[in-house]
């Protein structure tokens, strides 16, 4: 471990006990406007001194009730989706973003506080927005996923997404959730502690994102119609890139390679988060320990590491202490392949750092760039000796990629709920569709390419978002039938699957929860056409995983595997290749909410479905009203 760092136990203690701090901060802060009334009834009544008591203990106890709301602030955003033209790979490209901005704006709140950003599309293409990771609480309507929760905002059109950060801090991020567009239309969204709380970690001397995406010299939109058209898996992506840089290794990059100025002796939290389209991604940084301390915007137990896993859609703090001798050294990212004889980008992106005043190191100029972005800064920083290289994992190196993850857990001891009153037992994989041979059929074998969940091929509905069809009540947009297990039962992880189980069936079928249900979903990867690790995200919910192993899920010999002491509580969990992972949560945010792997690729193929979770019995355990400017579909 690098760092003053608190050690297991005593970090668990602090994050568990947190909220009494709350109070007793804030308290310290406004003493002075409280303490004049209160003495006030004391002089009046002196002789009284049990309603003096009296008095005091309701000061404190209306105080925690208002220092919350005292504290939290209403942000607002404006997000103008346009074209914009940039360069990379010695080729300039028209893009989509956010304010002209590559990557997006970084969103920075507290705990507590409610976000205003109202989206406006000045772009070609219908789009959405969504919040990855935040529950968004009986609020499905600002989450953003195309047909989903929303209809798309049409060019010229505007939305205003409006929610409330609620018991959650960390790193998550923000992406378009239309067609392929979250490409280049993403950003960071950092969640601090409420307003004079500190970490639950010594505080780092300065916090740098490292927002981890990919690249095609193409219009991204242009390759995923090119594989909707013809049936074939999309074309891979040119690069992997590090806060919208490929780096040194790339051909006309190395000049605007993006660098992280640091002071020797010094602790910095690195906020790492993928936002690549279909690639997961191994991390690690030359010379140097990283300290995990959390993943998916929630706290975990401190562990040292050299190589951070991430899938797309995760995010993992990292602390690091520039203890190295003070020169320059390489953060890398490259593929993790999991998946045998399919195609991946073998790039390798690079960003540097920097020491400030190390031997031969010109300085940075600064730390920043605009939005909290790290910088180059016109190239002065650029001179100094050749930085040295990290260890990155071979691109295969599934054994790596198994203990990282294994080594993420809660801080200290979880209740796990329980017992399960639902469970969901899905396959999740890829599939074939049979065709007549020609240009629109070619998949593997003369097929067009698909994935499925339990054999459904998930389809989107196109006339009205599958929330509003539930809210209204209205008939044929979906049914209620995916099937809690495998519609057939074989040989899931078998190399030699019979081609018969290959063809899954296309369907919007939803599944149905219960308020407050315990729900437990096993997600089961299948060797149909390829084996695959699998980042399975569930929209609204955080979930604790209580388990992954590989082969085929046994109840009866792997429960014994659960941890229900620990388990880590993510939003996107990594299936293993070949293997499997249980989940579990309780249903308590009703509303529409989409399951799906977040490798693009194989969302668009139909490896999704939905969770259709019912209404409470009160008022606070029911989908709130849609905004009035919510927007509609067309013809």
């Amino acid at each position: 471990m690098t760092g003053p760092l608190l050690n297991s136990a005593s970090y668990g203690r602090y994050i568990y006990s947190r909220g009494s701090h709350l109070v007793l901060s804030s308290r310290q802060q406004q003493q002075k406007h409280l303490t004049e009334p209160i003495e006030q009834v004391a002089m009046v009544r002196a002789m009284q001194a049990t309603m003096r008591l009296c008095c005091c203990l309701s000061g404190v106890l209306l105080l925690s009730f208002l220092v919350p709301s005292a504290l939290a602030e209403e942000r607002f955003y404006e997000f103008v989706v346009k074209e914009a033209v940039v360069k990379r790979l010695c080729q300039t490209n028209k893009i989509i973003t956010v304010n002209g901005q590559f990557p997006g704006p970084t969103i920075k709140v507290n705990n507590g506080d409610t976000l205003v950003i109202r989206a406006v599309n000045m772009a070609q293409y219908n789009v959405t927005l969504h919040w990855h990771g935040l529950r968004q609480l009986r609020n499905g309507w600002a989450d953003g996923p195309e047909f989903v929760t929303q209809c798309p905002i049409r060019p010229g059109s505007s939305y205003t997404y409006r929610y409330t950060i609620e018991a959650q801090e960390g790193t998550l991020w923000w992406h378009a959730h239309s067609s392929w567009l979250r490409a280049t239309v993403h950003g960071a969204l950092i969640i601090h502690p409420k307003r004079g709380l500190p970490y639950p970690f010594p505080k780092p001397a300065q916090e740098f994102p490292v927002l981890l995406a990919e690249w095609w010299r193409r219009d991204p939109i242009s390759v995923i119609r090119q594989s909707m058209i013809t049936g074939a898996p999309p074309n891979i992506s040119d690069t992997i890139l590090i806060n919208g840089q490929p780096g040194d290794f790339l051909p006309c990059s190395s000049q605007e390679t993006s660098i992280i100025p640091v002071v020797a002796g010094e602790t910095y939290l690195l906020r790492i988060m993928n936002a690549a389209m279909n690639s997961e991604l191994f991390v690690s940084l030359a010379g140097h320990k990283m300290t995990v301390v959390a993943a998916d915007a929630v706290y975990t137990k401190p562990f040292a590491t050299n190589v951070v896993l991430v899938g797309p859609g995760q995010t993992t703090d990292v602390l690091v202490t520039a203890n190295a001798a003070p020169g320059r050294y390489y953060l890398g990212a490259r593929v993790y392949a999991s998946a045998q004889g399919v195609p991946f980008d073998n790039t390798t992106a690079t960003a540097i750092f920097q020491y400030k005043n190390a031997p031969g190191c010109a300085e940075t100029g600064g730390p920043n760039g605009a939005q909290g972005r790290p910088r180059s800064s016109g190239h002065p920083g650029r001179a100094g000796p050749a930085p040295m290289l990290p260890y990155l994992p071979m691109n295969n190196d599934t054994n790596t990629a198994t203990i990282f993850s294994n080594s993420i857990r809660s801080p200290g001891p979880v209740k796990v709920p329980g017992p399960v009153t639902q469970e969901v037992f899905t396959t999740i994989g890829f599939g074939l569709f049979n065709c007549r041979p020609g240009p629109f059929c070619q998949g593997p074998n003369n097929t067009r390419f698909g994935a499925s969940m339990n054999n459904v091929s998930f389809q989107l509905p196109s006339t009205v978002s599958l929330l509003q069809a539930h809210y209204h009540h209205i008939p044929g947009v979906f049914t209620e039938d995916f099937p809690a297990f495998p519609p057939v039962i074989f040989d899931f992880t078998s190399q030699n699957i019979p081609r018969a189980l290959w063809q899954p069936v296309k369907g919007t079928r939803l599944y149905r929860v219960k308020f407050g249900a315990v729900v437990q979903i096993v997600f089961q990867d299948t060797g149909i056409f390829a084996a695959e690790e699998h980042p399975m995200h569930i929209h609204g919910y955080h979930f604790y995983v209580l388990a992954t192993g590989f082969g085929n899920y046994n109840p009866r010999r792997d429960q014994a595997k659960f941890n229900m002491v620990d388990p880590p509580s993510r939003n996107t969990i990594g299936v293993p290749v070949g293997g499997w992972a249980v989940v579990r949560f309780v249903a308590d945010n009703p509303g529409v909410w989409l399951v799906h792997c977040h490798i693009d690729a194989h969302l668009t193929g139909g490896l999704a479905m939905a969770l259709v979770v019912e209404d409470g019995k009160t008022k606070l355990e029911s989908t709130v009203p849609p905004p009035l400017d919510l927007p509609i579909c067309g013809l």
